[in-house]
């Protein structure tokens, strides 16, 4: 089992930035991938960005893509995303997830997640 537990997430203006991290734990040798994924109030959980943990291919949601990016630190075993130019539509809670065998946007194919973090962006 991995757990995960996000951190960084708070207020901010539009236009600015906040970094997440989303430290892993227990069996991290099994993970082949994490991603980030955000609900919105009202909305369906969607994907953000993912990343292949022992490479570094990623990819991202269009509506984040050239803003957001994600990173990690093996050494570490943690997964960041690095978010700028930060819009009201941003505001949702934010989690990370592992996944033993997808490299996916689904989230279906995720198999652990973390607790989520608030993310508000103010007009």
């Amino acid at each position: 089992q991995v757990q995960l537990v996000e951190s960084g997430g708070g207020l901010v203006q539009a236009g600015g930035s906040l970094k997440l991290s989303c430290a892993a734990s227990g069996r991290t040798f099994s993970i082949y991938a994490m991603g980030w994924f955000r609900r919105a109030p009202g909305k369906a959980r969607e994907f953000v960005a993912a990343m292949k943990w022992s490479w570094n291919s990623t990819i991202y949601a269009d509506s984040v893509k050239g803003r957001f990016a994600i990173s990690k630190d093996n050494a570490e075993n943690t997964l960041y995303l690095q978010m700028n130019s930060l819009k009201p539509e941003d505001t949702a809670v934010y989690y990370c997830a592992a996944s033993k065998l997808h490299y996916s946007p689904l989230d279906r194919l995720y198999d652990s997640w973390g607790q989520g973090t608030q993310v508000t962006v103010s007009s």
